[in-house]
């Protein structure tokens, strides 16, 4: 095993002592609140609905009326601890049914009011809106949140570990009714309990808080506050909903069926007709737990990815969008996640490497291009059982072409311990028809310390015939990382190892023996001189080391050098360099079509960059970025461009053209990928959304245009195209249209 590089220590080193001086140091800029009293402090009692509660953002029954009333919101952001520059009145009741929260947004001018979209699972960030955490085991550290725009647009998330695994996929059945009038806009909004998972005792205590988002402002404010630095899943510092009496979560029985008509036409074939059906079912075994069945799955209706193009020696990343994998899809995580950061989220990192994700479901059903694989059945439980969390999946994948019949498993389980931290075990298991077994087992513990300081640690190991992975090297993965994040400070620092025989195959594993060690450190400054029209200020530093695990030294070098500068109306811009060190032992292609490859050798280059973000709630947004400098050998040129047009809730359009100008000694290459998009909302249930991508790299035009009818809740009828053309000839590649209806059944 090589020792860590002394550069490697010493930059780590001080980056520790750093966040320890300054964190002891730090004193909190929260305008004078105690959160802990004031958490304490924001108590409430739901009141019994005493009649029907009719949908329609009115609250004018006689039960609103002496319902308990949750007021006096606190800025987070931009002025932490300051009142809310206009209140929010939130009100509960509730019946033998399902919870109901009333919603009045105090504001003066409704006609500054700003909504983007009516689309479901809109941008919450981009308009005015409402959105509640409840945290129904209060266990203060997992809930389900729920947003609301003032046109009823909707929202919502399952969330655990605070909002470090946060599924936006998840969907709940829920309704919500607005009404914006001349004092500002009123919601009614019905959770079913049905819809959530909680104890089984009578009388129930749950944790709940409420945020309110004035956008022209680009102001937050919380009924029980939070410090800027947090957002609405730190459930540790909800409030608290008392006298909740006698709730039934019902059977909690879910079927959902599908009818499939699909019609296919690949170049120079006739059309293929495909009718297929199938069915999920989903069961809550107890209050905590549930029990999903999927027998003959199809995700046709899910948006084509968004194509990349790769100019490293590494697999691309593409996220999952499968509703099936999505859902609870946080009981799966191992580990911390990504460490990585930074100024990436904003564009100006583009040589980040992905982390090593030890389940990766996009490894079950799916190619390695991207093309669907047909499942047979499978079947998940999922859930919390009193402090533990459990996670069980099985999938029994079809044969298609070269991919032979496969049964893919995932085991979890997790222990809460101490205030907020947890430990637990995984083991995943891939077995193909007719081939050797791939397996992987590991453990991991995370902890979160003073309310800010977090420390995980992982381990794996891999288990595999030695003729599926020849060659030298060991079969263990292990990763320790801590992470502090203040008002001010921000530093997080991370080693793992990677061993050369380490394959995980129901995983995401980029690298193989190699030891990765990375540092940051960075300050989030808010000059009051300039708080005119600076929000604020963040330059940070950041290095990846990448070395060989057979001692051969080093593989990669990644560095940071950044200083971003948010605006008060969210504008932004960044400069910065980044330095890169790569040692290429084998030639590899960085462009296959064209025959320009990239020689063994040490390479050492620099890219210096400036991007720019326009606040994206206004009706047109720019997005820029300009970088420059060598690359490998020689030079590199990237040109990002793109405007968004929002004429109105209902009218959103996007063009974004991504270039790159590469010269090296193989040969020289442009390539430009361009992104379109066209969302048209009819109203909240009813949209149209269409993605056009143009790739040079692969000469191909490719689009996806989709509508999407809600005819019922979670029940859809989607109407789906796809058309790929090659860019050079115009010739067509392929074609299909699929019509696709779902129809939920919940009981």
């Amino acid at each position: 095993m090589t020792s860590t590089p002394p550069l490697v220590r010493s930059i780590a080193c001080a980056l520790f002592l750093a966040s320890a001086a300054i964190a002891a140091a730090q004193t909190s800029q929260n305008g004078g609140i105690d959160y802990g009293t004031a958490r304490r402090d924001r108590r409430m009692q739901a009141a019994p609905a005493q009649g029907a509660i009719a949908l329609d953002g009115r609250l004018d029954e006689p039960s609103w009326a002496g319902a308990p009333v949750a007021k006096d919101f606190v800025q987070n952001d931009p002025r932490e601890g300051e009142p809310a520059t206009f209140d929010t009145e939130v009100k509960l009741l509730y019946d033998d049914r399902a919870l109901y929260i009333g919603v009045f947004a105090r504001d003066p001018e409704p006609g500054q009011i700003i909504v983007n979209e009516l689309r479901k699972d809109f941008n919450t960030g981009s308009g005015d809106g409402f959105q509640v955490v409840i945290d129904t085991f209060h266990d203060e550290r997992n809930g389900y949140q729920f947003a609301i725009n003032p046109m009823g647009a909707k929202w919502d998330s399952q969330m655990s570990n605070e909002g470090r695994d946060q599924n936006a996929n998840w969907d709940g059945i829920w309704d919500v009714a607005t009404r914006i009038a001349e004092d500002g806009w009123h919601a009614e909004i019905e959770i079913p309990f049905k819809t959530l998972k909680f104890g089984p005792e009578a009388m129930q205590t749950w944790g709940i808080n409420f945020q309110r988002r004035l956008r022209r402002r680009n102001e937050n404010s919380y009924w029980s506050p939070l410090r800027r630095i947090h957002q609405l899943s730190r459930v540790s510092m909800a409030g608290t909903v008392e006298g909740l009496q006698g709730l039934k979560p019902g059977s909690n029985v879910r079927v959902k069926p599908y009818a499939l008509a699909n019609f296919n036409k690949l170049a120079g074939r006739a059309v293929d007709q495909d009718y297929d059906g199938g069915f999920d079912v989903k069961y809550g075994v107890t209050s905590g737990l549930t029990w999903d069945f999927t027998v003959n799955t199809d995700f046709s209706q899910v948006e084509a990815d968004e194509q990349q193009v790769n100019l490293t020696r590494f697999s691309l990343f593409f996220p999952e969008k499968r509703d099936f994998f999505l859902e609870n899809s946080g009981v799966f995580q191992f580990g911390a996640g990504n460490t990585g950061g930074g100024g990436g989220a904003n564009g100006g990192r583009q040589n980040a490497s992905q982390d090593m994700i030890f389940f990766f479901s996009r490894q079950i059903g799916l190619s390695p291009s991207g093309d669907a694989i047909p499942l047979l059945a499978g079947s998940r439980i999922t859930g919390r059982v009193g402090g533990w969390s459990v996670g069980a999946l099985n999938i029994q994948q079809r044969e298609k072409d070269l991919s032979p019949s496969t049964n893919f498993t995932a085991l979890r389980l997790r222990r809460d311990i101490l205030a907020n931290s947890d430990v637990g075990v995984m083991l995943l298991n891939k077995d193909p028809k007719g081939a050797d077994h791939n397996r992987a087992f590991g453990a991991d513990a995370n902890f979160r310390f003073f309310r800010d300081l977090t420390l995980n640690f992982a381990a794996a190991r891999s288990a595999t015939p030695a003729a599926r992975v020849p060659g030298k090297g060991d079969d263990w993965y292990s990763k320790s990382s801590f992470g502090y994040r203040g008002a001010v400070l921000e530093t997080r620092g991370m080693f793992q190892t990677i061993g050369a025989r380490f394959n995980d195959e129901m995983g995401f594993v980029p690298r193989t023996g190699v030891d990765n060690a990375e540092g940051y450190f960075g300050l989030h400054l808010r000059p009051k001189r300039f708080q005119g029209w600076l929000r604020e200020t963040f330059p940070h530093f950041q290095i990846e080391n990448f070395t060989k695990r057979n001692g051969a030294g080093l593989e990669s070098r990644y560095m940071d050098w950044h200083w971003p500068i948010t605006l008060q109306n969210s504008s932004f811009i960044e400069i910065g360099t980044n330095p890169n060190v790569e040692v290429i032992d084998d030639r590899f292609a960085i462009n296959s079509r064209r025959g320009i490859f990239v020689e063994p050798g040490r390479y050492e280059f620099k890219e210096h960059f400036i991007l720019a973000n326009s606040n994206s709630a206004a009706p047109f947004s720019m997005n820029l970025r300009f970088g420059t400098g060598d690359f490998y050998e020689g030079y590199r040129r990237n040109y990002t461009v793109g405007g968004t047009f929002r004429m109105n809730e209902h009218l959103n359009l996007s063009l974004s053209d991504q270039i790159n100008d590469i010269d090296l000694r193989s040969g020289s290459f442009v390539t430009h990928l361009v992104t379109g998009r066209v969302n048209y909302y009819f109203s909240t249930k009813v949209f149209v959304n269409a993605l056009v991508q143009y790739n040079t790299d692969t000469n191909q035009w490719s689009s996806n245009v989709r509508l999407d009818i809600i005819h019922r809740p979670l029940s859809d009828i989607y109407l789906v195209y796809n058309e790929r053309h090659d860019s050079r000839s115009g010739a067509l590649i392929s074609r299909a249209v699929i019509a696709k209806m779902t129809y939920l059944l919940a009981f």
